[in-house]
């Protein structure tokens, strides 16, 4: 039998920065198995609730389950055992420049798991294979890459520990339109593929036509809708309404109701 707890449960999450709120009492739960857009105003807090999520913001109030694990009740340990389930892509890749291609992607292996060299050094080969890049891009350093290829390799890093749940911060941002719908097939087809839970943050109108199962759209500090791209359509809540209503959007309303 499948697993019905979620993957990630957060119930009444409240952050701020200062006097000012980012997260007012928020509230969303994320399916094991799905694709999830959160998707909201530029400083509407998408990027501060997937890292308070992960730990790197603390909150003020509410709760944060991950994997049925409750964040506040968790020991160090097991909160550790909890990350080593997790990937993470950042938004600018984030890779340390001085390593070569490999060995960032060997990077959590050193921190996590007590492998040899050797054995490091072949699951690296296999994840780039695996975000379509090659061997002989592995002894490669960052600054030798192309955009595309940097969140390639960024995700082939947040694979290395055979990970439950893949957090993408703004996957897409920065390529262009044909290298982004290109690692969105990707992502797609490693989701598919390993059965991952994606969390994903973005502002990419395509990426959640074409990836998403569900999209969580934020506005006031709460998720104001929530369900796929058609719910998102027929919102009245007046920012989804100027986002995915508005002329930027033609192309994914076109898209959606392709072949009529």
């Amino acid at each position: 039998m499948a697993d019905s707890t979620p993957a990630i449960s957060v119930q009444d999450l409240t952050v701020g920065f200062g006097t000012q709120t980012v997260l007012n009492h928020l509230s969303l739960d994320v399916r094991r198995g799905e694709i999830i857009g959160i998707v909201g105003a530029s400083g509407g807090g998408k990027t501060v609730l997937m890292r308070t999520i992960i730990g790197l913001i603390p909150k003020r109030g509410g709760t944060i389950t991950i994997l049925g694990v409750d964040r506040d009740l968790a020991t160090p340990e097991a909160m550790r055992a909890i990350e080593r389930r997790w990937g993470i892509l950042f938004q600018q890749g984030a890779l340390f420049s001085s390593l070569t291609v490999r060995q960032n992607v060997e990077f959590p292996m050193r921190e996590y798991l007590g492998v040899s060299p050797r054995l490091r050094e072949e699951v690296a080969i296999t994840k780039l294979k695996m975000v379509g890049l090659t061997a002989a891009d592995a002894e490669k350093y960052p600054a030798e890459l192309s955009g595309g290829m940097t969140k390639r390799v960024a995700l082939a890093r947040a694979l290395a520990l055979d990970p439950d749940i893949v957090f993408l911060d703004e996957p897409t941002s920065g390529l262009d339109p044909i290298a982004a719908g290109d690692f969105d097939a990707l992502i797609k087809t490693l989701q598919q593929t390993l059965g991952l839970t994606v969390f994903m943050v973005t502002h990419d109108l395509d990426s959640l036509n074409t990836v998403c199962d569900r999209i969580a759209a934020l506005a006031d500090g709460k998720v104001v809708a929530e369900g796929p791209m058609s719910a998102m359509l027929t919102c009245e809540h007046p920012w989804v309404k100027s986002y995915f209503r508005g002329k930027r959007a033609r192309g994914a309303e076109h898209s959606s109701s392709s072949g009529h």
